[in-house]
């Protein structure tokens, strides 16, 4: 039985294309500065978000980590969302390897935080008080289904920071996803922020690696970062490889990952004992609730695995599903088939 996995858009495969440019690459030593294809991939990713430079890490999460560790000094503050993946998932690095201290504030629905909920959260200059030196967004928000922050949403708070000397960090890891469900270039959603990441293995499909993009000097200081996490990888071209490939040629295939998961959201909405609201899937992740009562949250994840459909549980019976490269128009209608056996339908 054929699986349709929706847990996440980290389960991709590489594209035949990708295998092919691994196993073409020419290879060197990225800790010199040698990886030819690692460094053409940094070039090209700086120049899609309209920065300087780049720099190739492992993962978002080391990728955020090191944008941290590059702003703040130990006993710094970063203003950023409740909701935020770098305050939920990424096991604390921050504080247990930084130092750094988090200032969360409320994320709405959609994804954002408040502009009065952010001036108010920055400290004055007192000695009782940490500094305040980062705020933190996430474009688009994975715990807020998927949401993409507004250019003039992102405009706004960079406006906010510099006029208070701080700056401002985009936890972008979709944030091409959020270009393609506003349909306006991804510049326009990074444009005055002072550092951003992305992924390559989300989305974008390739197997492994993200991006920090930044000003060369913020660069130069992130790759020691790097250094220090452990994150110089030698001939990274193997990775490079993919993710030239994935910039090149899986941007233009988001929208369709997106069309996938409003006709999954849809469906879902005409299943009783199922709820969703459309007014918030706008990208490739759906959040929807399991209401019947007699059903257990366990028990509608097994029989899902049972048939062949994988989904995320959020706990207290809310469920993520996510659309990505791979999972085609059939599986969304096999998936939706099947909840609607489970949940007593036709």
């Amino acid at each position: 039985m054929e699986i349709i996995d929706l847990r996440s858009d980290t389960v991709t495969l590489p594209s035949q294309a990708m295998r092919d440019a691994i196993h073409r690459a020419e290879l060197g030593d990225d800790v010199f500065g040698e990886d030819p294809i690692t460094n053409r991939l940094q070039e090209t990713a700086a120049q899609k978000v309209g920065k300087e430079a780049a720099l190739l890490v492992a993962s978002g999460t080391m990728a955020n980590l090191t944008c941290l560790l590059t702003h703040c000094r130990r006993g710094d503050e970063v203003i950023l969302g409740s909701e935020s993946h770098v305050f939920y998932y990424e096991a604390g690095g921050m504080s247990a390897l930084g130092g750094i201290f988090p200032q969360t504030v409320p994320n709405q629905p959609d994804g954002t935080l408040r502009i009065e909920d952010i001036e108010g959260a920055i400290r004055s200059d007192n000695v009782h008080y940490p500094r305040t030196r980062l705020i933190s967004l996430e474009n688009t928000h994975n715990r807020c289904s998927g949401m993409p922050l507004s250019v003039g949403y992102t405009a706004s708070v960079v406006d906010l920071a510099h006029r208070h000397g701080l700056r401002v960090h985009l936890d972008g890891a979709r944030v091409f996803n959020a270009a393609a469900a506003l349909g306006v270039p991804v510049t326009d959603l990074t444009r005055g922020v002072d550092s951003v990441s992305f992924c390559l293995s989300k989305g974008l499909s390739a197997p492994i690696g993200s991006l920090i993009c930044a000003s060369r000097e913020f660069i130069d200081e992130a790759r020691r970062v790097r250094k220090m996490l452990g994150g110089g990888m030698r001939q990274t071209g193997v990775i490079a490889a993919a993710g030239i490939v994935a910039l090149d040629e899986m941007l233009e295939r988001l929208s369709e990952d997106h069309a996938n998961a409003r006709m999954l959201a849809e469906g879902i909405a005409g299943i009783a004992g199922l709820a969703v609201d459309l007014d918030y899937v706008k990208t490739n992740i759906v959040l929807f609730a399991l209401c019947d009562t007699r059903i257990s949250e366990t028990r509608f994840l097994a029989e899902l695995e049972k048939k062949g459909v994988k989904l995320m549980s959020r706990g207290n019976s809310l469920f993520r599903a996510v659309t990505h490269y791979g999972i085609t128009k059939k599986d969304i209608e096999r998936a939706l088939a099947v909840m609607r056996k489970i949940m007593g339908g036709k």
